[in-house]
Parts: C-alpha cells; structure tokens; sequence
C-alpha cells in the first residue's frame, strides 16, 4: 500500500519503524506480566508501566490507572476537540508458560528472521503495538481523529475489575467509536473481522470422600473413588466424542442461525484441514466446512481442562484418593446467559452427584455486533487496502469480557479487528507473532484511522 497522508509515504514509515518496532515488542514480552499467577504480581505492574513509558516515548500521552485488581493502562493521541475519537482495546497480560515444554525461553523474546518467539507476542503485545504505531503516524500527519488506547492486564482472568475501571472513568474514556485488536484471522491469505464472540461459564467441581488416601487392597471396592465419580459425572454431562451437552435445558436459548450466515462461515474460507494443521491436532469431530465452522463460531461447547486428585507420578501407587476435582468450561453464544447455564449446572450436578461441590471461576457474556454498520465497511475497506484481500466477517469461538462491558457502559459496538494467525499459537507453546502481520496492521490501522476521520466528518 502506497497511502500518503500530507506527503509522508507510509510504506517507508513501517520500513523505519521496524527495529524500534522489535526493540519495544522485546520490552514488553520479556516482563512476564502473568495475571493468573499472585507470585507475578510486580510484573504485572513493571509491564503496565513500561507501556505507559513507550506510549510517552512515541509521542502520546498514557497513564497507569489503578483498579481494584490489576491497573489499566490509558493513551491517548489528540488532535483536537472537533475531531471524533475511536478507542482501541488490547490487553498485555499473558497466559502462564512452562519454559521446559517450549524451543525457548517463552519471556526472552527471540528474533528469527521475520518471526517473534515468546508468550504474548501474538496475545495481544504485538498487535497492540501495530496500532499505537499507527496512530503516531496518524498524529504526525494530520489525520483528524482522537486515537485513545485502552490497554488492560486483566483480560486472562476473565476481566473482574474492568466493568468496574469503565464506570469509575467514564467521563475521559468517552468515545465515537471502539475497535479491537485480539482476534484470529482464518488464515494468512484469509483476512477476518470478527463481529460475534462466544461468552464463558467456567466451574470448578471438586469431591470428596474421605480424610486421606488409602490403600486399594484394603478398601477397594468398598470406598468410594471420587476420580471416578467425577469422570462419572463428565460423562453424564457430554458426550465426549460428539460434543453434545446433555445437561437439560442448555441449548433452550441457542438461537439459529441463518442460511445466509452459514453460507457466509463456508465462502470465508475456512477450511477444517487447515485448520487441524495450524493447530496441530491429529484428528477432528467433524470433516465438514459448514459444520466445523458452525461447532467453534455459531455453537455452545462443555470442556473438561482436567481432573486432578490421587497419584501422579511415576509408576502405579495402589490406593483409593480421597478427594478430586474437575476444571471444566461451557463456551456460550448468543443468547444464553451464564447465570442460567451455571443453574442448570449446578442443579444437574446436586442430582447426579450429590456430595460434589460446585465453585463458580468466572462468567463471560456472549457478544454479537453490526457487521453492516458504516464502522464495519471501513473496516474492511482499510484491511483490503493493507493485506490486498477482502476480509471475511466472522464469529470468534474466544471469549473477550471487555467487549461485553464497553458495549455496556460504553454504549458502541466493537470492530473485532485482530492481526493474529492460527499458527501464531494463541495460548499455546511457542507463541509467535511476524513482522508480515506486523508491518500490514501498522498499514491497516493508519488506513482505519482516516476513513473514521473522514466517515464522522
């Protein structure tokens, strides 16, 4: 793309900007900034202050806003009270990392060729950094449009403090419009602009039947076995190769979604194939487009994330555990509630298994916005103008809370604008993110920014 805004070629900008463009990606992945782990606590807080360093350095302005869990980071770029103002969201904290299991150490940041290794890279420190080099290029050129930054270190936990963050700080976070940079594409060659997200019920179910472990020849087959009772339990819930939830009433608020739509998951490219090879999985529940792209965008799910209780090292230890405990999680879509699905849950939980405890760990809201809104086109006018292809719009099978609550306290949809690639590994060993997606969000985000400017006026 050859845009040029009062003269100044953006093409040679990101070309410029590339080494500082690494140079502050490494800063920001190298603070483990872990938000599920207490013990990184202070990470979380040099990671928060290291953006507000690099948003001051580039030429905006930011603070550090403290919360009652982790502090929000808030930046800004004005160019004038008469000129609209979009709000873009990311988060910079990360999911945990075993460095045994990865190529590298997952919080040095390692540079080979076009390709960033560390956790957090691609969720979400690189696109965030795409867009705030962006929107000093907007600055510099005169494009008239307020660029804000909210950037949130609380996203892997489920967001407990954010809602709250939003309501207390209202007044300066007032906004024309919201975009977010924390979404998938379907492919490299597939560009993708989300406008649908699955919301979350997550329960910890936990059991127990005695006060210590025993000795399996001894009490074997008169003790009660509480990993075998939960695993019971799981297998009442779903079944396990199909993926159909048999708690009663949890698909009585999924809607159904249109032919048009379902047509429009098929003809944006995805692909069940691939989408086994980026995410490296030997085999799938399904080996239909439609009905691959309906089970992780359009449907609810029930995971079981692990069982934990009794002997686990090497070897076999012959005794009966005394206690067990299920992490499990129930993606959700439009419609559905989680307060409702956490009910049915629980209430099916009390008859099959009486003794078992239900904790609540989190509850996520579903999201579905306006893929025709003017916002939407420029969209995806500004992301064929950077990446040469048209987007396909999407649903997303994540969860982001923030979404819910800026629509909720903020009032505006969300433009789901994400830079991250299925074998970028959201999550994942080995995270990664490139200078490709890189250098072409830079591009998208500029081209974004000017055609808000121009739709508001």
């Amino acid at each position: 793309m050859t845009l040029e805004v009062k003269g100044k070629n953006l093409d040679s900008y990101v070309l410029d900007c590339r080494k500082n463009y690494e140079k502050h990606l490494k800063e920001m992945v190298d603070i483990p900034s872990v938000s599920a782990d207490p013990a990184h606590k202070e990470d979380i807080i040099a990671c928060g202050k290291k953006a507000v360093e690099i948003i001051k350095e580039m030429g905006g302005k930011a603070e550090l806003i403290e919360t009652k869990g982790n502090p929000v980071v808030v930046g800004e770029f004005h160019a004038g009270e008469n000129y609209p103002t979009v709000t873009i969201y990311n988060h910079i904290d990360v999911q945990p990392a075993d460095a045994a299991e990865w190529d590298s150490e997952p919080f040095k940041m390692r540079i080979e060729g076009d390709k960033y290794l560390g956790r957090g890279s691609t969720d979400d420190k690189g696109p965030a950094l795409s867009v705030l080099y962006a929107a000093k290029f907007a600055r510099e050129n005169a494009i008239g449009l307020n660029i804000k930054f909210i950037w949130e270190l609380e996203e892997e936990i489920g967001s407990p403090s954010f809602e709250a963050f939003l309501k207390e700080n209202l007044a300066k976070l007032k906004t024309d419009f919201l975009a977010v940079s924390d979404t998938i594409w379907i492919s490299r060659e597939r560009p993708a602009i989300g406008y649908g997200l699955r919301g979350l019920q997550g329960v910890i179910v936990k059991l127990k039947t005695g006060t210590k472990d025993v000795h399996s020849g001894l009490t074997g087959g008169l003790a009660r076995n509480p990993i075998g009772e939960l695993a019971d339990l799981i297998a009442k819930c779903y079944d396990a190769k199909s993926g159909e939830v048999k708690i009663p009433g949890f698909y009585d608020d999924v809607n159904e979604f249109s032919e048009e739509e379902g047509n429009d998951f098929v003809k944006s490219g995805f692909n069940v194939e691939n989408f086994r090879k980026a995410h490296e999985l030997l085999t799938l529940r399904s080996s239909d487009n439609l009905d691959g792209a309906k089970r992780i965008w359009a449907l609810p799910t029930f995971e079981v994330h692990g069982i934990t209780g009794g002997y686990s090292g090497p070897g076999v230890k012959t005794i009966v555990p005394y206690h067990a405990e299920a992490k499990i999680s129930m993606r959700l879509v439009a419609s559905q509630k989680p307060e409702k699905i956490l009910k049915l849950f629980e209430d099916f939980v009390k008859k099959e298994c009486p003794d078992a405890q239900v904790e609540r760990e989190g509850s996520l809201y579903p999201y579905v916005g306006d893929k025709e809104s003017p916002e939407a086109k420029a969209a995806a006018k500004a992301m064929k103008e950077a990446f040469g292809v048209e987007p396909a719009f999407v649903r997303e099978g994540g969860s982001i809370g923030a979404i819910v609550s800026m629509k909720n306290v903020l009032g505006k949809d969300s433009m789901l604008m994400g830079l991250s690639l299925p074998e970028h590994g959201y999550h994942a060993i080995n995270e990664n993110f490139d200078w490709q997606q890189a250098s072409g969000g830079i591009k998208m985000f500029v081209a974004y920014f000017k055609a808000l400017s121009e739709l508001k006026s």
